[in-house]
């Protein structure tokens, strides 16, 4: 049976971190994290859902709805991530940010709720106020119950930063193991201080394939965004991470909230990402 022995290696590590796992918990394991796909995909951030239309055109694989505005993973409110929902082809993926959290698990549990009932399938919250694994636990595992007790198959993604030093938030090599405890479907690297360098700036490429490596041993899709541009396709790639995100690169100005989305440089950007991978 293709990937047996990847469900085997997964559910094996799986255990090691929740030794008292229950069966729901190994049979939710081995359905939602599936193998890992052989391209990479382009995850695209829009604001709204003229900007999802343009990132359709030019081909992006799954949208994701966030409020610059707001900051790095800013939420839109649910009417927007409902507009966009409505106006993507059934084929396409929605994932929407929901913020750069505090530590306060009730809050993100109902954020993320929200963003659930509003259309999103994947849910990406960012750890902003969070420091400590057993404080990200906490607060992703409350997030992973208000999905799964709404409806099966939406996902939570967990956010770190590169620049954590900043703001004392988790390291982002803490993620994956807090990930994977909480239940989460992946995790995402980006970046908190927008226009301040390239996620390559803060995190170096040994240290972000040994935390990829660790995500994809616990069944972990991992996504990494932060200033990335055309020319870091082949670096992304080259560390076999699951999604590469962005925006700027992609929008009609170097402005992270003014900017609006070209669907002409989505397309040039995927077409660059299929040449590469």
């Amino acid at each position: 049976m293709p990937g047996f022995g990847w469900a085997l290696s997964a559910v094996a590590r799986y255990l090691r971190l929740k030794p008292n796992a229950s069966a729901q918990s190994l049979y939710q394991l081995m359905h939602l994290h599936r193998p890992l796909e052989a391209e990479m995909r382009l995850l695209v951030s829009v604001v709204d859902r003229l900007e999802a239309q343009e990132a359709v055109r030019g081909g992006a694989d799954i949208i994701d709805v966030k409020n610059p505005s707001e900051g790095a993973l800013g939420a839109q409110p649910p009417q927007v991530i409902r507009e966009v929902s409505a106006v993507l082809p059934p084929r396409y993926e929605l994932s929407a940010t929901i913020g750069d959290l505090p530590n306060l698990p009730g809050t993100a549990s109902l954020a993320a709720l929200g963003a659930a009932v509003a259309g999103a399938d994947y849910v990406k919250a960012g750890l902003l106020g969070v420091s400590t694994m057993d404080e990200a636990v906490k607060l992703l595992a409350a997030i992973v119950e208000a999905l799964e007790g709404y409806r099966h198959g939406k996902r939570a993604v967990a956010a770190g930063y590169g620049d954590h030093r900043a703001f004392g938030s988790l390291p982002p090599v803490l993620l994956p193991s807090a990930a994977a405890k909480a239940g989460c479907y992946g995790i995402l690297i980006d970046l908190k201080t927008k226009g301040s360098g390239k996620l390559f700036g803060y995190c170096g490429e040994e240290e972000l394939r040994s935390l990829i490596r660790e995500a994809h041993g616990l069944g972990l899709k991992v996504a990494l965004a932060g200033g990335l541009e055309e020319s870091d396709i082949a670096r992304v790639a080259a560390l076999e991470a699951d999604i590469l995100g962005i925006r700027r690169a992609v929008c009609n100005s170097r402005d992270w909230v003014g900017g609006r989305l070209d669907g002409r440089l989505v397309s040039r950007f995927k077409e660059a990402l299929q040449r590469l991978t």
